[in-house]
């Protein structure tokens, strides 16, 4: 986009990373949020979304004069929401303006009348002083009576007020009270701001509205949900505990989490840009933080260096010159080789260094590395994540975590950019196990829907029906709706490799055994997903296990 002319207030297309042209407004940033280096931008606040950001200015172009060209190029509903919520905002502040003008010619005539009517004469002053004092008179005579009334008119009306609502006055609930965070004087400060006609903010009493929790970036139409933009940073949190003695921790909406988060000022490195690694590194530039990152294959770094990351040589570089460095590799050879291999992370841990690994493995595998990382001085920390490469993108990961409870709170903002819900499970292994049992349960789903599909289409059953029953019933769900779909229509892209599917299934297989519990299910699905991949199916989506039932 080419550079233009721009000031505060301004309506104008944001484009942020990988993301479409989005319509926004320039306005002010909080006053804590410090503004990027280097090139000139502005601080945009986007429409339909919780999102905020700051954009170089040849990223931005005029909202109107643009208008038709940014219609034509983007058909998805939610932008279509993202421009409605702009046209509103439009149509308010001309009714705004409207309104003024009618008001001040209103006052005008008002007063005008007024003079014209004024009286002028003694006869009609002393009308007037006469008709005052019968008032008077009569006030006093029925002052017993009115107040009376008035008592007793009164407390029928708060009687009233008090059966229609549905909590008396007063102190909140003790489950209430626990969840509210007292507002700080800089969140204070900023809702007074220029952004208040917007009106982003959220009230105490109004519940926050969620139409889709697989986008939230872009899901939340302005004109008809409150907002939560400001909510994280005085992250309103709710604390679950568990009979295990795990806590999960959770936004109280989970817009708040992504929409706008105070990036801790630690150097954040991240090794392994693949499905996953890809949109969580994108989210945590996107907040703001200060990434360094590696990948194997180093020409998937280019485009994150073009959003502001930083590029580290090698594994050991990246963990010796940040704080805290994340990991997200594909398997636990991989895992082991990034940690313990040449010029690998562990050459480069020092005391007080943290390492976060977020590959889906067996809890021997991260519990080695834990013991290696933290025998050099490090601090170590599972968190494998459950999700896709949609969810990824979106900053809607969930992540399962365990290991040193210090690092998972120092890591609260990552998280926060990356995910929509944290849980913390205890000591290392812990979450490898868990994270192990909910791919199983996810890949052995995903193989008896292709199985039924298959069924169908053998007993000359309508496929497309089926998909339409399952979608009007109890398993309804966005995952079954989006693996019928790509078999429906051929396309195996992958969302979620087959191949690594296959790995977790195997991996719990081997869970249940060296704890003699019977898993004959993920077996079965296993085996299915081993003929997949014999049918060249490894590097497609999961989905693609359909073509293991149609060979």
């Amino acid at each position: 986009m080419a550079a233009v002319s721009l000031r505060l207030g301004d309506l104008v297309w944001g484009k942020l990373g990988r993301y479409p042209p989005w319509p926004g407004k320039i306005v002010n940033p909080p006053k804590d949020l410090k503004k990027p280096r280097g090139k000139k931008c502005f601080f945009v606040k986007f429409f339909g979304t919780e999102d905020h950001a700051w954009i170089k200015v040849e990223q931005l172009k005029p909202y109107h004069a643009h208008k038709e060209e940014m219609i034509k190029i983007n058909k998805g509903k939610r932008f279509q929401q993202a421009v409605d919520a702009v046209e509103e905002f439009l149509r308010r502040a001309k009714g705004k303006d409207q309104t003024s003008s009618h008001t001040s010619d209103d006052k005008n005539r008002r007063n005008s009348s007024e003079e014209r009517s004024r009286p002028n004469s003694g006869d009609e002053k002393r009308k007037l002083s006469l008709s005052e004092g019968k008032v008077k008179k009569n006030m006093g005579e029925g002052k017993k009576r009115v107040t009376s009334g008035s008592a007793e008119r009164g407390s029928k009306c708060l009687k009233r007020a008090q059966e229609q609502s549905p909590r008396k006055r007063g102190r909140p609930p003790k489950d209430e009270k626990d969840l509210t965070i007292p507002e700080s004087s800089t969140v204070k400060g900023m809702m007074a701001g220029p952004m208040a006609a917007f009106k982003w903010q959220p009230t105490a009493s109004e519940p926050v509205k969620d139409a889709d929790p697989h986008f939230h970036h872009f899901l939340l139409s302005q004109t008809e949900k409150p907002a939560v933009c400001y909510q994280a940073i005085t992250k309103k949190l709710k604390i679950c505990e568990e009979e295990t003695g795990s806590t999960s921790i959770q936004a109280a909406d989970s817009t708040a989490v992504n929409g706008s988060i105070t990036p801790t000022d630690k150097k954040i490195g991240f090794l392994g840009l693949g499905l996953m690694g890809s949109g969580i590194v994108s989210n945590l530039l996107k907040m703001g933080h200060t990434v360094t990152v590696w990948n194997r294959t180093a020409e998937k770094c280019d485009l994150f260096i073009q959003e502001g990351a930083r590029l580290g040589r090698t594994p050991a570089e990246v963990v010796s010159t940040c704080d805290i460095t994340f990991a997200c590799v594909s398997d636990p050879k991989a895992a082991k080789d990034l940690v313990l291999g040449p010029s690998g992370v562990l050459q480069g841990i020092r005391p007080g260094k943290c390492y976060v690994d977020m590959s889906t493995v067996d809890a021997d595998t991260v519990t080695e590395l834990a013991q290696v990382i933290v025998s050099r001085g490090g601090r170590f920390l599972e968190a494998p994540v459950s999700g896709n490469q949609q969810l990824s993108n979106d900053g809607m990961l969930v992540i399962l975590a365990a290991g040193d409870r210090g690092l998972y709170e120092d890591c609260s903002s990552c998280f926060q950019a990356m995910g929509k819900t944290s849980f913390f499970l205890g000591e290392v292994g812990n979450a490898a196990k868990m994270m192990l049992i909910v791919n199983m349960v996810q890949g052995s789903f995903m193989a008896t829907i292709a199985e039924g599909l298959t069924l169908a289409q053998v007993t000359g059953q309508s496929q497309q029906t089926l998909l339409d029953i399952l979608n009007q019933g109890q398993l309804a769900s966005i995952f079954l709706d989006q693996k019928c779909q790509n078999i429906l229509q051929g396309n195996f892209k992958p969302d979620f490799y087959l191949k690594y599917i296959q790995k977790d299934l195997r991996l719990a297989i081997a869970l249940g055994d060296a704890v003699n519990h019977p898993t004959p299910m993920a077996a079965a699905a296993n085996e299915v997903y081993k003929r997949a991949k014999a049918l060249d199916q490894s590097d497609n989506d999961m989905s693609a296990v359909y073509r293991a039932y149609i060979h």
